[in-house]
């Protein structure tokens, strides 16, 4: 299971979702999750304090690291967009074809908040986790 930073950002702002939920309660068992280099990136740089910046981290730095040649996932993220836009749907973030693109890549359900990925799903073999 990889979670979005839409989930992230909702968690660590104390909105209250059935994603930031299931969250909260994956992270209270200690159930490690998977995460992506746009996922981390994304959640990291919208940290203001550094307080907050490092206690994120580290949380984020205790998930397992799923590792792909950035060329080859940016290449099946730009497939993914150009089928999408053939088809007539825009994605509006090109990040979130790249989070795609690591989920499907290794089988993962992503946990999400976020329009886009409902339309990937929809034309693509992305598995979106029901909560």
């Amino acid at each position: 299971m990889i979670i979005d930073s839409s989930v992230w950002i909702n968690y660590l702002t104390g909105r209250n979702t059935k994603e930031t939920e299931l969250l909260d309660r994956l992270l209270s068992r200690g159930i490690q999750q998977q995460i992506c280099p746009p996922i981390l990136q994304e959640v990291l740089q919208g940290i203001r304090e550094e307080k907050d910046f490092e206690s994120t981290r580290e949380i984020l730095f205790q998930m397992i690291f799923l590792n792909l040649d950035p060329y080859f996932a940016a290449e099946g993220a730009s497939k993914i967009y150009r089928a999408l836009r053939k088809k007539g749907v825009t994605i509006e973030k090109g990040n979130d074809c790249l989070i795609a693109f690591y989920a499907i890549h290794f089988d993962l359900d992503l946990v999400h908040n976020d329009r886009d990925f409902d339309k990937i799903a929809k034309h693509t073999s992305l598995k979106i986790y029901s909560t």
